[in-house]
């Protein structure tokens, strides 16, 4: 079975739903505060054309989704379905690239989101993956508390001339089926 990588999700309190050019200006006034990225190995992504890259990125993978808030229909966050590269018999898949307006942190509304976007990915697949920045602590913790688990992996790349260090964690359906957020 093949991956929607752009479904419509709908929980409690949130619709998700692909990413649209039309919802740009709506995630930039999100993203243009930099206290969203402060720990963020891209720390910088509230500046414009940083932000723009990334929407085009991710407009153009796939994946994306726009996270709407069902009481006012305004837009709070974004995340995406990425793919993994590993061998031919993977069964994988990346979540990821999320973020949420920080009135929006702390309400229970990233796991509301992760549920539903793990529910719908282990209807197809086996694993989920995330890639988290090691200094990321929040998004670290995050993870941790909806059942992922730091694996031995991680990735290395160059940002604006400095080592980024993205650990990489992971859930399994059954674990995801015996988890927090079960």
């Amino acid at each position: 079975m093949t991956l929607d990588r752009q479904p419509v999700l709908e929980t409690e309190r949130l619709h998700l739903r692909p990413l649209a050019e039309v919802d740009r200006e709506a995630l930039y006034a999100i993203a243009s505060d930099p206290g969203v990225w402060e720990q963020h190995p891209i720390h910088d992504r509230w500046r414009r054309e940083v932000f723009d890259a990334f929407f085009d990125e991710s407009l153009g993978s796939g994946g994306g989704l726009a996270v709407v808030r069902t009481s006012d229909s305004a837009i709070v966050g974004h995340s995406r379905y990425g793919e993994v590269e590993l061998d031919e018999e993977a069964d994988a898949v990346e979540i990821g690239w999320t973020f949420l307006a920080p009135t929006c942190w702390g309400k229970g509304l990233n796991h509301e989101m992760k549920r539903a976007m793990l529910a719908h990915a282990f209807e197809a697949i086996d694993v989920v993956e995330f890639r988290v920045g090691d200094t990321n602590y929040r998004s670290r913790n995050a993870l941790e508390a909806i059942g992922a688990v730091r694996t031995e992996h991680y990735e290395l790349e160059r940002y604006q001339g400095k080592r980024v260090v993205h650990l990489v964690y992971a859930i399994t359906r059954e674990a995801f089926a015996r988890g927090p957020l079960a």
